[in-house]
């Protein structure tokens, strides 16, 4: 890494920390992290599981020791985009304060439907992102009930799996009307329970 991308990565290690102390001073139970940044050019994936496990590992000590999870979140093209990615990462941390912020539109994205896992890493699973995507599964967040997304099942699964913390609908593309999009989106998330 070089100088510059070394001083960028102290400086998201560090507001991840203050992040951290935050929600522990608000009393949040959890924050989201990205996992990992993408991969440079000609990068293993493991050279980037490396240096991304040397910077997350600080920040582990502080959730650790102020009680808040610290959630890794796939993400289409950044480092850990599937679940699999997901678990080999968390398995190496091993600290029962990470857990993972299950965002349903980027499973479907990755092609691992998201009803599909939802039981499978309910044990990993402390925060819900929802939002839909079109049946091409490029990664634009859409409102719900715009895309491809069985949100009945997806929603039944949930259930299933006896969650009781937030479900947030991630819709930061619709800066222009958030409350319309908003307001559609809880029509259609209630309509489908």
């Amino acid at each position: 890494m070089d100088r510059a991308g070394s001083a960028l990565s102290a400086i998201r290690r560090e507001h991840t920390k203050r992040a951290l102390r935050l929600a522990a001073e608000l009393g949040a139970a959890s924050i989201q992290t990205e996992p990992g940044g993408p991969l440079a050019e000609g990068q293993s994936w493991q050279a980037a599981a490396d240096v991304f496990y040397e910077e997350f590992m600080p920040c582990v000590d502080v959730a650790e020791r102020l009680g808040v999870f610290l959630l890794v979140e796939p993400e289409p093209g950044l480092m850990i985009e599937t679940f699999e990615q997901y678990l080999e990462f968390a398995g190496r941390v091993n600290s029962p304060w990470v857990g993972l912020n299950f965002d349903i539109g980027h499973a479907f994205c990755m092609k691992q439907e998201p009803q599909e896992w939802i039981g499978p890493m309910a044990a990993h699973t402390k925060h819900y992102h929802i939002e839909d995507i079109a049946a091409t599964r490029r990664h634009a967040h859409l409102v719900p009930g715009q895309g491809a997304i069985d949100f009945p099942a997806v929603l039944r699964e949930i259930a299933k799996t006896n969650y009781k913390g937030w479900i947030t609908v991630e819709l930061y593309p619709y800066i222009d009307d958030p409350d319309g999009a908003g307001r559609e989106a809880k029509r259609v998330l209630e309509a489908a329970e």
